[in-house]
């Protein structure tokens, strides 16, 4: 399976039919810009455009066949708003076959647009078309007897009273009254069976065929499915291989009046949902993006992919096959989809080494790994900073810069860390354990409990940011399970019963109590991750003059639990 990284959608348009006179999508507007300003046209000389509505991208046409998105004209709940289209020539197609669309969209459905056809720009015919009965996208279409043929043919859309309408994908076609063929919705589907280059298909229903003698052009496709020469209702399949990139044009035609084209796009990627356990060795070609495998997919593009690369990572108790990947600090993100994960206790590891911190800052913090849910909202984060020569790695569920645990631990250029990040969706219990023995026991590095629980984690990125914030990376054998590989020291995972610290904000004095009342250590970490006490809890109390005012995380430990909570001193 093949991803294609650098198409964002997957997209089947009839983009026209019939023989087209005219076709209007109204381009990409910069901005909001009026009908008598805007020079973006698909059709220019001598079509002119006026009117008192306005070009604009909010809304985008969608959920017709043929939709093109993007810009369209605005006429506002004022009535009379309205796009005027001059200059068409139909001169030379015979009245009942020229078809008139368009794509509307209207905010109240008990009102509707006012088109009108004029062939001296002065006196005005109303067309008759089905009106909307919703207020959503539709496509309008006309058919020929209503379009007359003439060199100076001109198209009004009006809005008439208090409502807004929106209007895109304009076309007149020459479409034979013979030509009964009728296509459907078409629908893309991904073959996901291997992790090398698979297959895509579209497949176009219709109805109305076996009336003429009909021609199906795609290259690059095979042609399969029902013949709409001798079928009058089956459907169309074309299978394209995935490394066909980009934009094939696809024609249906029996003679010129009686024609469809298609605009196939490529679609952004043919991956599966991998099932827990993962386990991925990262076993490709050096110099593969890890976006072109089956079980990763980009969800921002970049300058640079994450890209395999030649040999292992080691690790005691860890035995590495097939290559790693590594990123250079900025470019796309990186996701492999899981079974979405709802309860119990969900764990990444795997395998990292900083090789460069060159340009990045010593002031600035980036998160290069995350859980994200089945909506892609990322959540569980694996954050990095460096530390003079050093850097060390911290966690959070949120973008806020205060919420970040940071880990005591600095590490060097070129040495490798085992990290594991895991999430208990019973306790609420976000963890980091730092190069844990595999088959012993460990307690979590750091761990946070988040304000706001984690409902779902489907997914795990890898994330490039910029390359003053990212440092160039390798990263091997990942692995997403429910259990680790060691055993969690003490039910470390677990917070730490009747837990309370008081005063928040403080100044002087420190309270903290728990069920237990035992041994509890305390360690106090300040913003730029240096710990600035360590030490017994007695009597309840830890002095904490002569820190100075700001925020602090404090990692508290009682009979091997442990919690993490943030302090403001005062």
């Amino acid at each position: 399976m093949k991803k294609i990284y650098f198409l964002l959608s997957c997209l089947l348009t009839i983009s026209s039919f019939g023989q087209t006179i005219y076709s209007e999508n109204f381009g990409t507007p910069a901005s909001t810009t009026l009908i008598t300003a805007y020079t973006g046209w698909q059709a220019s000389t001598p079509i002119a455009y006026s009117g008192s509505g306005d070009v604009r991208t909010s809304l985008a046409s969608s959920g017709y066949v043929g939709a093109s998105g993007s810009g369209n004209v605005f006429l506002t709940n004022t009535a009379g708003k309205n796009l005027i289209i001059s200059g068409i020539n139909t001169s030379t197609y015979t009245a009942s076959d020229i078809q008139l669309s368009f794509g509307y969209l209207t905010s109240v459905a008990a009102t509707q647009l006012v088109v009108e056809k004029s062939t001296d720009g002065t006196t005005w015919t109303p067309i008759t078309f089905t009106n909307n009965t919703n207020t959503s996208w539709n496509l309008v279409t006309i058919p020929g007897g209503q379009i007359p043929a003439s060199t100076t043919l001109s198209l009004r859309f009006t809005q008439p009273a208090t409502a807004q309408m929106r209007i895109d994908d304009i076309k007149l076609a020459a479409v034979s009254a013979s030509c009964t063929l009728s296509l459907g919705t078409p629908v893309i589907a991904c073959v996901t069976s291997t992790s090398a280059l698979d297959n895509y298909t579209v497949t176009i229903p219709y109805t109305g065929g076996a009336t003429g003698t009909y021609t199906i052009t795609a290259p690059g496709a095979s042609i399969t499915g029902d013949n709409p020469s001798t079928a009058a209702i089956g459907s169309v399949i074309l299978t394209y291989n995935e490394s066909t990139l980009g934009t094939s044009t696809v024609q249906i035609s029996s003679g010129p009046t009686c024609s469809f084209t298609f605009s196939v796009t490529s679609p952004d990627s043919c991956i599966g949902t991998s099932t827990i356990p993962v386990n991925e060795s990262f076993n490709y070609s050096a110099g593969t993006a890890l976006s072109f495998s089956q079980m990763w997919k980009n969800t921002s593009v970049g300058s640079d992919e994450i890209l395999a690369v030649s040999g292992n990572l080691s690790y005691t108790g860890i035995t590495a096959t097939g290559n790693s990947v590594a990123l250079a600090g900025t470019g796309s993100d990186t996701l492999l989809p899981f079974t979405d994960t709802t309860s119990g206790t969900i764990y990444t590891s795997f395998l990292i080494k900083v090789t460069d911190l060159t340009g990045i800052s010593t002031t600035g913090s980036t998160y290069f790994a995350s859980f994200s849910s089945a909506t892609n909202v990322y959540s569980g984060k694996i954050w990095i900073k460096s530390n003079g020569t050093q850097f060390q790695y911290g966690i959070s569920t949120t973008t806020v810069t205060a919420d970040i645990v940071w880990s005591p631990n600095l590490y060097n250029v070129n040495s490798v860390q085992y990290l594991v990040l895991g999430y208990n969706f019973t306790s609420n219990l976000l963890a980091l354990y730092e190069n844990p023995t595999i088959g012993g026991s460990a307690s979590a590095t750091i761990s946070t409990t988040p304000t706001t629980a984690l409902t779902s984690i489907a997914n795990f990125i890898f994330r490039q940011d910029s390359a003053t914030s990212t440092p160039a990376m390798t990263l091997d054998e990942l692995s997403i399970t429910t259990t680790p590989n060691f055993t969690l020291a003490n039910q470390s995972f677990s917070q730490i019963d009747g837990l309370k610290m008081y005063p928040n904000p403080t100044k002087n004095n420190l309270f903290i109590e728990t069920a237990l009342n035992s041994d509890i250590n305390v360690s106090i970490i300040n913003v730029l991750g240096k710990e600035v006490i360590n030490s017994k809890v007695s009597n309840n109390s830890v002095n904490i003059t002569g820190l100075t005012p700001g925020m602090y995380i404090v990692k508290i430990t009682e009979e091997g639990k442990t919690a993490t909570k943030k302090l403001i001193i005062q």
